[in-house]
């Protein structure tokens, strides 16, 4: 991998970590190390099922329009990252966030005009709806300024069939929740504490209307790790009290910790989770990779713009 500073951030996050035990700090330091660099090879090793259609470079035209305005992400972008995971986390990533209208649910306040801008555009380019979410996401991502390229791939069978309610998270979760329910779906407090930092492009509009429009870091347009920092210190414009609990928990604290002194590790993790989070419940068989559609660059052009000091292998 191209991350320098992991190991000595780890090392200066441990310090802060009193409830931790030395043997402890090992074994989550050691994990850290091993999903990143799992992390770094998914970036590096696209594993083709065909040729991406063409009409996959006309959508992402239309999104970058929706997506990025005077430099900045959008609201709209921010939205998008938001239902690539209220489509996967409570039953699978098979785009019934849209198709049975999930999107009037009150979990799902705030994306309502998202599912009918996407739902337009797959109803008149005929892709999967489920695709076209999740491939929403990695270009909202990868628009923001400092976004990573996360790979996605196409051919996720659709359903009309609505998921559970009461699944998604609320924004006043307790931390140890939150890792049990993670842990459910097959994601680490490591992926937990990388997935959180989305919102770092992330603004609350229902948690607390008084403040509707708030950014839960000073630059919500950019993908940056300000949030981590931010939420730690008390000085992010808004904190949801989840977050605040992922920041202290005994199994989170250390990784949120790291990813607030490194980008170049936060990032990796980021993309490897993320990568998880959208096959949930999507078998691989059969699926084109589409990373080539997403706007701007190369894995090669991501390491050049990362910190320098991020860049340096293990």
């Amino acid at each position: 991998m191209y991350i320098s500073t992991s190991v000595v951030t780890l090392l200066v996050a441990a310090k802060a970590v009193n409830a931790f035990q030395l043997s402890e700090v090992a074994s989550v330091a050691s994990n850290i190390k091993r999903s990143v660099s799992s992390a770094g090879r998914s970036l590096f090793q696209r594993q083709n099922g065909g040729s991406c259609p063409p009409v996959w470079n006309e959508i992402s035209s239309t999104l970058t329009e929706q997506f990025l305005v005077d430099g900045q992400c959008t609201d709209a972008a921010r939205a998008a990252i938001r239902a690539a995971f209220h489509d996967c986390f409570n039953g699978a990533c098979d785009g019934s966030l849209i198709l049975a209208d999930e999107c009037s649910n009150s979990e799902n306040a705030g994306l309502a005009r998202l599912c009918g801008n996407l739902g337009n555009v797959a109803a008149q380019t005929g892709v999967g709806y489920a695709d076209l979410i999740q491939f929403a996401a990695a270009h909202a991502i990868k628009t923001c300024p400092g976004g990573p390229t996360v790979p996605v791939k196409v051919g996720r069978k659709d359903s009309s069939e609505a998921s559970p309610l009461g699944i998604l998270p609320p924004g006043n979760a307790k931390g140890g929740d939150l890792v049990k329910l993670f842990a459910q779906k097959g994601f680490s407090p490591i992926d937990l504490a990388a997935l959180i930092g989305a919102h770092s492009a992330g603004k609350q509009f229902n948690t607390d209307p008084a403040q509707a429009g708030a950014s839960m870091d000073s630059t919500p347009g950019q993908w940056d790790n300000k949030f981590y920092s931010e939420t730690q210190s008390g000085k992010a414009p808004f904190t949801l009290e989840s977050d605040k609990n992922i920041a202290q928990h005994p199994l989170t604290i250390l990784p949120f910790n790291s990813f607030a002194l490194s980008k170049g590790a936060w990032d990796a993790a980021f993309v490897h989770a993320m990568q998880k989070m959208s096959m949930l419940g999507v078998k691989s068989d059969g699926l084109v990779d589409c990373t080539s559609a997403l706007p701007g660059g190369s894995t090669k052009r991501d390491i050049r713009n990362a910190p320098i000091v991020d860049r340096f292998k293990w």
